[in-house]
């Protein structure tokens, strides 16, 4: 199976692409967002077409103590939006301390700021992502 991760920001969504079978998640690009879910849901869908995916999985910013606030309902509206136009079923993953983690593998790349803050949500996606596949292969039997 092919998958886009999605990680929903305010003003940007960062999309990476990744397969079951090879395990292996890629920051792919960042589209703005609008602040409106169907807009941001169909420019998404726009930005993947070429990429095929069977699913989606959307990273889900849950508090430190597990619990869902605000930001998850958001994430939640968002992937059912995109359920609904893409017609693909649509995961969510623990995004806790995913932007860290792509802070932590972009800074030996000395970008400037602004180029770090741009692909700092594909990574962020990307991180997401591979996280999913990781939880996939270690729950499938051997």
């Amino acid at each position: 199976m092919r998958f886009v991760g999605v990680d929903v920001g305010g003003k940007r969504i960062g999309l990476a692409v990744g397969e079951e079978e090879t395990g292996v998640a890629v920051p792919l690009r960042i589209v703005s967002a609008r602040d409106d879910p169907d807009a941001d849901a169909r420019a998404v869908l726009e930005a993947v077409r070429n990429h095929d995916p069977d699913a989606f999985v959307v990273g889900l910013p849950l508090n430190m103590d597990g619990s869902e606030g605000g930001q998850a309902n958001l994430a939640r509206s968002f992937g059912a939006v995109l359920a609904r136009l893409s017609g693909k079923e649509v995961f969510y993953f623990d995004e806790r301390l995913s932007s860290q983690a792509a802070d932590e593998l972009l800074q030996p790349a000395g970008f400037t700021r602004a180029r770090h803050r741009a692909r700092q949500d594909a990574v962020a996606a990307q991180v997401i992502l591979q996280g999913f596949l990781d939880a996939r292969r270690e729950a499938s039997p051997h």
